[in-house]
């Protein structure tokens, strides 16, 4: 009986393929290094508002719009719109749902209170044809 000494450890034996791989890997590495970055862009992203959505239709910002497109003074829509957006609030946090052709159906599905307010999930669901093409003005038909 011979006993033969090993020392336990193995040569790793590569495959071909496996030496191109790594190769692939490290080529990519050293050109990605080397690589110029790209300058920055002088566009930015908006900034996130006070609730943190960065791209939300304010208060303010809807009165614009329903001046511009109501053709009223500011002064006189902005009560109205103030008073729209206290009864929806109101009446959504009552837990009744909301039917306001074409915005669309608005239904609470869950409440949870929280300490300083508390949180509705609505669901949302509106027709198929783009609420642009509802609420622009039509011609009354009127032909001569």
């Amino acid at each position: 009986m011979s006993s033969t000494k090993t020392t336990g450890k193995k040569t790793p034996t590569r495959t071909a393929s496996a030496a191109r791989k790594t190769a692939v890997k490290t080529t990519a590495r050293k050109k990605a290094a080397v690589a110029p970055k790209p300058a920055a862009t002088a566009v930015s992203k908006p900034a996130p508002a006070a609730g943190g959505l960065p791209d939300a239709l304010r208060k303010k910002e809807l009165v614009e719009k329903v001046v511009a497109r109501a053709g009223i003074k500011k002064r006189d829509a902005k009560p109205v719109i103030e008073a729209m957006l206290a009864e929806l609030g109101e009446t959504l946090a009552a837990g009744r749902s909301l039917v306001l052709p074409p915005l669309g159906r608005l239904k609470v599905n869950r409440e949870k209170k929280l300490a300083n307010g508390r949180v509705l999930v609505v669901k949302l669901r509106q027709t198929d044809p783009p609420l642009k093409a509802v609420l622009d003005p039509v011609d009354g038909g009127a032909q001569d």
